[in-house]
């Protein structure tokens, strides 16, 4: 209990400073908190930058996609920083910051990869999943190629 009140404390302090942790897989729940977290600093003061530190193996599409949606809508530079690993949605995510504010420490891994979903069902069903799925790695894509001035190819 005291480990995850020193953690929370340790979190809080850096959100002092305007920095917003990434450090596990991107779900719904740390989605929204760091939506809410980014949307608290730019009310507070919507001229200084949003520090968010990635450490991620990626996640989910949508809460990422949250995250990605709430980092362009705040009027506030979002400077983005790779610790450790950042794969897949932390890719994502990383290559979202403001052109010119994101930075990879020296030992960062980037993993960028083709959406992945497990279904089941009918064939139907199965048939809509692979469209919607393939759908997303173009959405995907084609962000990633405008966050970084590069082509899909």
């Amino acid at each position: 209990m005291a480990e995850n009140t020193q953690l929370s404390n340790v979190f809080e302090r850096l959100l002092k400073d305007r920095i917003i942790w990434l450090g596990d897989d991107v779900r719904d729940d740390n989605a929204n908190e760091i939506c809410a977290k980014m949307l608290l600093l730019a009310a507070e003061d919507s001229t200084k930058d949003i520090f968010l530190y990635i450490n991620s193996p990626g996640g989910s599409i949508t809460a990422g996609m949250a995250i990605y949606d709430t980092m362009q809508y705040v009027p506030n530079d979002v400077v983005t920083v790779g610790i450790g690993m950042c794969a897949s949605m932390g890719q994502f995510l990383l290559t979202a910051g403001t052109k010119g504010k994101r930075f990879l420490t020296p030992n960062t891994r980037v993993l960028l990869h083709q959406p992945l979903g497990g279904f089941g069902g009918t064939a139907a069903d199965i048939q809509t999943q692979a469209f919607l799925i393939n759908d997303m790695k173009k959405q995907l894509a084609a962000i990633t190629a405008k966050q970084t001035g590069k082509t899909v190819e």
